[in-house]
């Protein structure tokens, strides 16, 4: 598509826009950019893009724009061997051999963006993250500028194509023009392109809006723009006359911007009043009031809109005089006036005006768009408008250029053409864990931009990469070795000890399972559900048993005693017939001596563990023989008040030094790594077996606080207080009590 005179800027216009020395005449050199389109145009001719557009209209149409922006013709040859590359089958060795290498790696760098892109607006969860992503893709190609100038022309002219037919713009690309690309020409200072994508995204995301503005508007860019030159050259000739020299810019305002302002500031259309507007850049301090008389000696100033931000510079440093007066024709014409310094710090300093306008709408509310992203961008930022144009006509004999503003992250490209941010220095282990833990523990391999690449070399901007994964397996041991250079991110480094431990976890499981098997098959159970077993001795399950016996944190000991048969037991009515039958009468034996009742089953109750010498008090139940309690427990104490007739007088035996009792012991301390072992410790110097342990940890504002309780089988209840005063001296113990 051909292009009007209205949308294209000359070199000089362009120089002038962005502050660069003018380029010095060359001799122009059409055969690259001849042969370029002869070559191209066999294979574009019939074709279409995605779109819909005619694929050799595109082409052209985007050589045109970047010849308006003075692009060299090597670039503009570029144009068509870019486009031309999709209906080849081996795009990059064939551009290489008719036309260099360097507009091979240009065809091949765009190629992948115009796939990054195709799949960010494919994706539509976390639309606004992949975005963003796409966003920093696309400068940390500008190594190549010319990868940027290509996907802004193509962008641009697309739209110029929906707009020209009269089509319906898909969202998903106007919104990428308007997040993406106009935010980029911005940053670039490519103005012209910048108001345009705005301008078109605006008609077709918000056409209500759109119409509403032209409408108020009552002209067209046409009109507006002759008459601000106008305006201008009538300022240029006034202030030469004084003997001020000056350079006067004019800027008709674009409908979005218009709109952006009045949303952000609630303003009526009247009461925008930089509709139109002139800049005004001088030599000196002096000059900037003596243009500011001649301002108002030409036009008469609107009342209260007069701002003086040289005597009172802006929070950012801003400096300049902003005044609106009322034009020829009766509207209003915004002039701001600066000298040269004031305006380099205003377009490239802390003050660029792009810092607030990208803020979004609110963005004239004060709102900045900060962020380390966007420092990094601001720090290279005049580095690159300096060097954008005369860089580019440079490359193709061959110039380096660039910017290092991704110094910690890289981004690089899935095959499926998804971008993924990594660390600076990330391998392709890195990447696979990011996609998925698993395929990380699989990872074999790495192709990166088609050929095998060591696991251990770090990845670069722009690179795709395919991982090759086993199977099954898991990682191995010299990832975590950091001089081998396998690992760069944190997070993958968590993930790979993860498995490790998972697998420790797993041999520790299997040795408990081993040794409760045999123990079972000694004690002939081999029939008893396992998951049984363990809820009876308060486990989840059988894998939670298995580890803390595995551990040796648990004694067999505990399991024996649940699995041996229980004697004869007679029937409560029995037990109440004989409570008072004989008298009391101590017995050879050690253990619990039920009084007037010989040989009779008991069973310590699990509520208040009882322990010698502990007051005990007997209670008959059915079907388990008498349960001993504590005479405290406040369990025994309300089923004495429920049925008396049931409760029996009971004693320690005499002879039970031998004899062994379960005690239930509560810890509460600060959670930390090897409190269980440290506590575990001081029962085992006492010699006080531990047969069971339940541990519970609460996350909270002090770090954590681990609840455990511990089983232990003590002969004297009352040496457990000094145990307990030991246990209450280890580190992050906060209480401990036995229950």
């Amino acid at each position: 598509m051909k292009t009007g005179s209205a949308d294209r800027a000359d070199t000089a216009t362009i120089v002038q826009l962005l502050d660069l020395p003018a380029a010095p005449e060359r001799p122009r050199d059409p055969s690259q950019l001849e042969r370029a389109r002869a070559f191209a145009e066999p294979l574009l001719q019939g074709r279409e893009l995605d779109t819909g557009e005619d694929a050799l209209a595109h082409a052209q149409g985007v050589a045109a724009i970047l010849e308006a922006l003075g692009a060299a013709r090597e670039l503009q040859a570029a144009a068509y061997l870019v486009y031309a590359g999709d209906f080849l089958s081996q795009p990059e060795e064939v551009v290489a051999k008719a036309f260099g290498a360097s507009h091979a790696s240009l065809v091949t760098a765009t190629r992948k963006l115009v796939a990054i892109q195709r799949a960010a607006r494919a994706v539509q969860v976390q639309q606004e993250q992949q975005t963003e992503r796409v966003r920093k893709m696309l400068l940390a190609f500008s190594r190549d500028l010319r990868v940027v100038l290509l996907r802004l022309a193509s962008r641009l002219q697309t739209l110029r194509w929906f707009a020209a037919s009269r089509r319906p713009c898909p969202e998903a690309l106007a919104r990428e023009a308007m997040d993406v690309f106009a935010p980029l020409a911005n940053r670039l200072g490519i103005w012209q392109v910048k108001w345009e994508l705005e301008d078109l995204s605006f008609r077709f995301l918000q056409p209500d809006e759109y119409r509403a503005v032209a409408r108020q508007q009552g002209e067209t860019r046409i009109e507006r723009e002759r008459q601000i030159e106008a305006i201008r050259r009538r300022l240029a000739e006034a202030l030469q006359q004084q003997g001020i020299r000056a350079e006067v810019q004019g800027r008709p305002k674009h409908l979005y911007s218009i709109w952006k302002k009045m949303q952000g500031k609630g303003l009526a259309f009247a009461n925008v009043y930089d509709v139109r507007a002139l800049r005004v850049i001088v030599e000196s301090l002096p000059d900037c009031y003596a243009a500011l008389s001649r301002v108002h000696e030409l036009y008469p100033a609107v009342a209260g809109e007069f701002d003086d931000y040289i005597a009172r510079p802006k929070p950012n440093g801003y400096q300049s005089l902003h005044t609106v007066v009322q034009g020829a024709d009766a509207r209003p014409v915004e002039v701001q006036i600066r000298t040269r310094a004031m305006h380099e710090h205003a377009e490239h300093g802390v003050a660029a005006h792009w810092a607030y306008k990208e803020a979004g709408a609110r963005g004239y509310a004060g709102v900045s768009a900060g962020g380390s992203f966007d420092a990094q961008i601001a720090e290279a930022r005049k580095a690159v408008l300096r060097q954008l144009l005369a860089w580019e006509r440079d490359f193709a004999a061959g110039a380096e250029g660039g910017q290092g503003a991704f110094d910690d992250r890289i981004y690089v490209i899935t095959p499926q053409a998804a971008v993924v941010e990594l660390p600076a220095g990330a391998t392709a282990i890195d990447f696979a864990y990011l996609l998925h833990t698993d395929l990380g523990h699989r990872c074999r391999g790495a192709r990166v931009d088609g050929a095998m690449q060591p696991l251990n070399r770090p990845l670069a901007n722009g690179q795709t990469v395919e991982i090759i994964a086993a199977k099954e397996g898991g990682p191995s041991l010299d990832w975590l070795n950091a001089e081998q250079g396998y690992l760069k991110s944190p997070r993958s480094r968590a993930k790979v000890r993860a498995w490790f431990n998972a697998l420790a976890q797993q041999a520790t499981i299997a040795r408990g399972r081993e040794a409760v098997e045999k123990l079972l098959q000694r004690e002939g159970k081999t029939a008893l559900r396992l998951d049984d077993l363990a809820q009876q001795l308060g486990f989840r399950n059988a894998d939670a048993l298995f580890e803390v016996v595995g551990k040796d944190e648990l004694s067999l000991r505990a399991i024996e005693n649940l699995l041996r048969p229980a004697a004869p037991m007679p029937s409560p009515d029995e037990l109440i017939a004989q409570r008072h039958a004989r008298a009391p009468e101590a017995v050879s034996g050690g253990g619990v001596l039920v009084v007037g009742v010989e040989s009779l089953l008991t069973t310590l109750a699990r509520c208040c563990r009882p322990a010698p010498p502990d007051a005990i008090g007997g209670y008959v139940t059915r079907g388990k023989g008498v349960a001993i309690h504590r005479r405290n427990c406040s369990n025994f104490r309300q089923m004495a008040e429920r049925t008396p007739e049931r409760v029996i007088a009971v004693a320690w035996g005499k002879g039970g030094a031998a004899a062994l009792y379960p005690v239930d012991v509560i810890v509460e301390a600060a959670d930390r790594q090897g409190l269980l072992r440290d506590i575990s410790e001081v029962f085992a110097k006492e010699k006080m077996n531990v047969v069971s342990v339940n541990t519970r940890s609460v996350a909270d504002a002090q770090g954590g606080t681990a609840w455990m309780t511990f089983t232990v089988e003590v002969g004297d209840a009352a040496r457990l207080a000094e145990v307990l005063a030991r246990v209450a001296r280890v580190g992050g113990v906060r209480s401990v009590r036995r229950r």
